[in-house]
């Protein structure tokens, strides 16, 4: 079996334990990896917190901190296929999205590589004649980037890369469900030129967690997971007072008007819940159709889910590969089950195939006569779309709006007055508008509820990550006035 290490102030090194990782397509083990310690950790943080006040990091311009930057993201664009292989082994994934996805994550750190010298402060007009005053925009410190395993290299991008672009830096701890392809990372971060200890790698389970995300050290925490786990964050959170921004999961609706694009609509919703075997939190896991084409529209969806090419992960031709674990098909099935018990009814799917590993079809409930159905409140992270229909406007956007998550939606209409009326009124911190699953770094991305707070990507992103510190310069020779008195 291969074995990973941990890297913690510029050093290559084995965690005192370590860990079995499985290959979803088998269900075996493959890899050993770095379980990292509460004393692990925090010498991970002391790293990144000696890096953030050494000169070779302090005393760096925003503009050698974006020509580092830019040295990653060509390193990560020459090792994408390597860590696409990675990524596909120990989560799942299947290598036709991997390889896209890792190459466009270079982007991430180009346009980062070029905000780095942009984040500027303010001079204010103050209401003082003798004094100027301004604002300066400065790194928050260590940061705390905590990821899960599914679309990790692009989740870790938009963490380290506004981060550093700031001047902070960065304990990384990967999620103990598939770390390889972050841990291999590390070694290509190695090769950039940063100063040691500027980013820290490490996994763990939650006990790793726990000692990062309350540690003194710790200025902010950047997570995307899941709300139990973050509401743990928030909890541990407390001892030190680390701000912190939470990308979540979602329940997010896909909605179809009668006016649009069939075909298309019915493409975008395959990408939106079978693409990434559904292990995606801007799915689009709830299907509210309009009535008049619900039976059109689900027809050719059946048809499409159940061409979809189900195989190896590895082979370029599969289009949906395993689920990453065996407990996220046994959650899909406990699910379905009390769905139906509902009342919602299996169009395709439901079952888990025979063989090895972890594989689930695609997979279609119709939910228009079971409105409690479990399905359509509970996030599976898996290739399952629940189906409500609807006659009004008004009812579609209720409907849309009937969850506890905000993170995406999707509208598909060519009524260009309508799809207005549907951005304002959806409640969620992305719109798709006859399209879904498009990203870019130059666009934020992040939700509210119980789908978190704070963004990932643009200048916002960046901002996060700094802190304002107003400066105060008398300009007059004059004694200062009564001491007695506030200025």
């Amino acid at each position: 079996m291969q074995t990973f290490q941990q890297y913690i102030g510029g050093a290559f090194e084995d965690a005192g334990e370590t860990f079995e990782t499985l290959d979803p397509a088998t269900g075996k083990p493959w890899a050993q990896m770095p379980a990292a310690s509460p004393a692990d950790v925090d010498r991970a943080v002391r790293a990144a917190e000696a890096a953030f006040f050494s000169p070779e990091w302090a005393g760096m311009t925003a503009t050698q901190r974006g020509k580092l930057l830019m040295r990653l993201a060509d390193l990560v664009a020459e090792h994408a296929p390597k860590l696409a292989e990675l990524e596909t082994r120990d989560t799942g994934k299947i290598i036709r999205e991997t390889s896209a996805q890792i190459a466009y994550v270079a982007e991430y750190y180009r346009y980062y590589a070029g905000l780095a010298d942009k984040i500027e402060g303010a001079h204010l007009p103050i209401d003082k004649p003798d004094m100027e005053v301004w604002l300066r925009r400065e790194p928050v410190g260590v940061v705390a980037a905590i990821v899960p395993w599914n679309s990790q290299l692009f989740l870790s991008a938009v963490k380290i890369g506004p981060a550093l672009a700031a001047g902070c830096t960065v304990v990384l701890k990967a999620s103990e469900e598939g770390p390889a392809p972050m841990l291999e990372f590390a070694r290509i971060f190695d090769q950039a030129g940063f100063p040691a200890g500027v980013l820290n790698v490490i996994t763990g389970g939650p006990e790793a967690g726990a000692a990062l995300t309350s540690h003194a050290g710790v200025a902010h925490v950047a997570f995307t997971g899941g709300p139990e786990t973050a509401r743990h964050i928030v909890r541990n959170s407390a001892e030190n007072l680390a701000s912190t921004s939470l990308e979540l999961g979602g329940k997010s609706p896909f909605i179809v008007f009668d006016d649009a694009d069939l075909e298309s609509a019915v493409n975008a919703q395959v990408s939106g819940i079978f693409a990434a075997t559904g292990q995606s939190c801007v799915a689009g896991s709830r299907l509210v159709i309009q009535k008049g084409i619900k039976d059109a529209f689900l027809a050719r969806l059946k048809e499409k889910a159940e061409a979809v090419v189900i195989g190896a992960p590895d082979d370029m031709a599969t289009e949906v590969g395993p689920l990453c674990t065996l407990k996220q098909r046994d959650h899909a099935l406990r699910l379905i089950e009390a769905s139906a018990q509902a009342g919602a009814k299996v169009v395709t799917g439901g079952a888990a195939l025979e063989g090895q590993g972890f594989f689930f079809p695609p997979t279609v409930l119709d939910c228009s006569d079971a409105p409690e159905a479990p399905c359509l409140s509970n996030e599976f992270f898996g290739p399952v779309l629940s189906v409500v229909d609807f006659e009004t406007e008004a009812e579609a956007l209720e409907i849309a709006n009937n969850t506890a998550f905000g993170l995406a939606s999707g509208v598909f209409t060519r009524n260009l007055t309508r799809a207005h009326r549907m951005i304002r009124g959806i409640r969620a911190g992305i719109v798709w508008v006859n399209t879904y699953r498009a990203v870019s770094p130059i666009a934020p991305f992040g939700g509210h509820g119980l789908s978190g707070h704070g963004r990932e990507g643009g200048l916002q992103a960046a901002l996060d990550y700094t802190k304002v510190k107003a400066v105060w310069l008398r300009t007059s020779d004059d004694p200062i006035p009564d001491p007695f008195v506030m200025r």
